[in-house]
């Protein structure tokens, strides 16, 4: 059988994002379909083109746009733009949210607290009403506030109407001018979608479907809905007290096309869903595995699949636990297209595949050849280089790591290496077990200078069905010549007590700057004699950890010290000082 490449979308523009692992870095810039680079990678992070020809890029923390030649149509300087829609975008700086064209020019004269995607030429926008109130309102295309903000939700428009919350139990179905086509007294109403909408009759109540009328539909007998797509909506029965999922599907008069029996259900588009089973029946929040069926109930495949995309032109990305590939709309494998090692998500550029398998971008061409990748190898000059390596025990374990190849000393050079490994969390791990946990984890070149090599080594470690992971972050500073892995004690004179000097001038820090005005009161109580640091050319970095001294947000709390003002205890006859400094 033939599979024929369908195009995606009107987009012309023949450029992909490709990135380059350097010295500074990840750095992100564009390539041809034959790989030939066509906008230098200059930036952090860069996006793909959208059918008007503009990119979103990132540079020094601030997004831009550019257009195909690489020229900026917007400067970096927002902290935040989303992708163009109906033309327009939506951008954050530290004022707020606005709105601006393809021309990059603001179309708003406020700062609003939030503004929706354009949807049918509105965009919701809310602003402060009190100190814990939003009131919510509609942007026309020329940024003006065509409905005014005075309704505690709303939601976007669906073939010219919106559904709003004017108070407790009083919404209404508005028109594209906010005109008043119905009114619903209901304790929750959702978005029009299908010409239904999911409601609750009162608060904590089980959810069913209101027509545009107010007529019920479906009686309220679920615990969660989803709108309505292709005549179908996803729906669960379990209790709260029920950890085992019930999820089924049903029709637009609320009969079953699917029971509910399964851990979850996803709709794929193209008349097309994923029916899930647990991987582990008394844990169903480590995720499912999933089958391929259509929307009347028939299901084409065992349950294999531990994710899947939507489908588009026929096609659906899917991976099992070794690979990434294509699926037809029975749920098979597609053998002529790539089949990639490896698990994330393939879609179709412009008669090219891009590949977002194991955080790592690639290109691939219509036979399946490799057209572009990240470099593995990092020179730090003529002599010694940088390898990445990967290690991928288990679906859920995955670990990039440094190797260094190059020191004079091989004996050195293999300590090292065992050395960075180790503290790259690479141990031995089963491979045919289901975990409990998600682990990735990372590298980049933080510092090289003369020959002193400063790594950062990430880590993300989510124990399945938590609310939030923990993340790791350690800095070897690497000696090349002597293989030695310098603490912070070794950048002191010996008996200077820069555990107290250090410890002072951070608490100064958290004192007089704003900026650390999340630091935990009273918990900050100096660093410790091994305190987590990394350096720079012209300064000492010092961090915590999360919730050593600020919450979760914060991260990873860190303070700069300018060697200049620690000079009088640093030992500059010592190696480390001498290890990235003239002697």
């Amino acid at each position: 059988m033939m599979y024929k490449i369908p195009s995606s979308g009107t987009n012309t523009i023949n450029l992909y994002p490709a990135s380059i692992n350097t010295l500074k870095g990840i750095k992100w810039g564009y390539i041809d379909n034959r790989a030939r680079i066509m906008i230098n990678p200059s930036y952090d992070s860069a996006l793909d083109f959208q059918d008007n020809g503009l990119a979103i890029v990132r540079k020094n923390n601030l997004y831009g746009i550019i257009n195909s030649w690489g020229g900026y149509v917007v400067e970096p300087k927002y902290t935040s733009i989303s992708e163009f829609s109906e033309g327009r975008a939506i951008v954050i700086n530290d004022k707020g949210f606005k709105v601006i064209d393809e021309k990059g020019k603001e179309i708003t004269h406020k700062n609003y607290n939030y503004i929706s995607d354009f949807k049918e030429g509105r965009a919701q926008y809310s602003m402060v009403y009190s100190k814990d109130q939003y009131l919510y309102g509609y942007l026309d295309k020329l940024g003006r506030e065509i409905i005014p903000a005075k309704y505690q939700y709303a939601s976007d428009f669906n073939k010219g109407k919106a559904v709003v919350k004017i108070k407790p139990y009083d919404y209404e179905l508005i028109g594209i001018n906010g005109e008043s086509l119905n009114k619903y007294n209901y304790a929750s109403v959702g978005s029009l979608s299908d010409g239904l909408m999911a409601f609750q009759k009162n608060t904590g109540g089980k959810f069913g479907f209101i027509d545009e009328k107010g007529n019920v539909v479906i009686e309220p007998k679920f615990s969660s809905v989803q709108p309505f797509m292709e005549s179908r909506s996803v729906v669960n029965i379990s209790d709260l007290e029920n950890i085992i999922n019930q999820y089924g599907l049903i029709d637009e008069n609320g009969s079953y096309a699917i029971r509910p029996k399964y851990n979850y259900i996803m709709l794929l588009g193209e008349h097309r869903v994923a029916v899930g089973k647990s991987i582990e029946k008394d844990k169903p929040y480590i995720g499912s595995k999933y089958g391929i069926g259509d929307t009347e109930g028939n299901l084409f495949t065992d349950f294999i699949y531990y994710g899947i995309s939507n489908y588009d032109h026929g096609f659906a990305s899917a991976y099992d636990d070794k690979n990434t590939f294509f699926i037809d709309k029975r749920g098979a494998k597609v053998e002529k297209l790539p089949i990639i090692s490896g698990i994330g998500v393939l879609t179709i550029k412009n008669g090219l595949i891009k590949a977002e398998v194991d955080y790592r971008i690639s290109y691939y061409d219509k036979q399946g050849r490799l057209i572009w990748r990240q470099n593995e190898v990092i020179p730090l000059n003529s002599n010694i280089k940088v390898i990445e390596k990967k290690y991928k025990p288990n679906k859920d374990y995955l670990v990039y790591y440094p190797q260094i190849i190059g020191m004079l000393d091989k004996i050195e050079e293999r300590k090292v290496n065992q050395a960075l490994k180790k503290l790259s969390q690479i141990k031995p791990v089963q491979g045919n077990i289901q975990l409990d946990y998600n682990y990735l984890g990372n590298f980049t070149i933080e510092f090289f200078k003369k020959h002193l090599l400063v790594l950062k080594l990430e880590g993300y470690n989510y124990q399945l069905g938590a609310a939030h992971g923990m993340p790791s972050r350690v800095y070897p500073h690497v000696d090349l010549v002597k293989g030695r892995f310098y603490e912070l004690k070794d950048l002191f004179k010996k008996y200077s007590d820069y555990v107290k000097v250090i410890s002072d001038i951070i608490g100064n820090q958290i004192k007089n700057y704003p900026e650390y005005s999340y630091v935990f009161p009273d918990t900050y109580q100096g660093i410790k004699w091994n305190q987590p640091f990394y350096v720079s050319e012209d300064a000492l970095y010092i961090y915590f950890y999360p919730y050593d001294i600020a919450p979760y947000a914060a991260g990873f709390p860190t303070f700069k010290i300018p060697y200049k003002d620690i000079m009088n205890i640093i030992d500059t006859q010592g190696d480390f000082w001498r290890s990235f400094n003239k002697r």
